[in-house]
């Protein structure tokens, strides 16, 4: 049950990502949000496996890396999407 406070603070902070990263028009609205939930999950799921639910490092870990991760893919996912449009643009010759 615990895990779902994990799964809203990341989907809040791949919000606040979206609106503060910049290339919005070149991705989806809910991309950061979806990256920071999937990692969240994976993360909280493996370290309560290794570490128990109530680590403080748990909890400290599966706040902040969901938003580090959503906030680098989502800036990656952006520039491959400019260098692929750049490219594109110079293959039609316009």
């Amino acid at each position: 049950m615990y895990i779902l406070l994990a799964l809203i603070v990341a989907a809040a902070a791949g919000t606040a990502a979206h609106f503060a990263l910049p290339g919005r028009d070149l991705r989806g609205a809910t991309l950061p949000a979806a990256i920071a939930v999937g990692s969240a999950a994976v993360i909280y799921a493996a370290l309560t496996w290794t570490l128990g639910e109530s680590s403080g490092w748990t909890w400290l870990i599966a706040l902040i890396a969901p938003a580090a991760i959503s906030v680098a893919a989502t800036l990656a996912i952006v520039n491959a999407r400019r260098r692929a449009d750049a490219a594109e643009r110079e293959r039609l010759h316009i």
